[in-house]
């Protein structure tokens, strides 16, 4: 099985894999706005394979948690 992972924010009590509804209603709430930091940060392109793509994702996902001045991001993972 393959491991997903997503950008979530350390005070954000819901599951982004299985409650994204809530997750993202807190997160907009909290104005963390965190897929559009994320879409941001992504380097990808529609000329990218699906796991290219995947890896653009992991890899932005990676840059944020490193530069996390506030230290408000983490990565949670997922099995798929």
């Amino acid at each position: 099985m393959a491991k997903q992972s997503m950008l979530t924010t350390i005070d954000n009590p819901y599951n982004p894999f299985t409650d994204w509804s809530e997750w993202f209603a807190f997160d907009q709430e909290k104005k963390h706005y965190t897929p559009a930091l994320l879409a941001r940060v992504t380097r990808t392109s529609d000329e990218l394979s699906e796991a290219d793509q995947d890896l653009a994702l992991d890899q932005a996902i990676d840059e944020i948690i490193r530069e996390n001045v506030d230290g408000i991001y983490k990565k949670v993972f997922s099995e798929n």
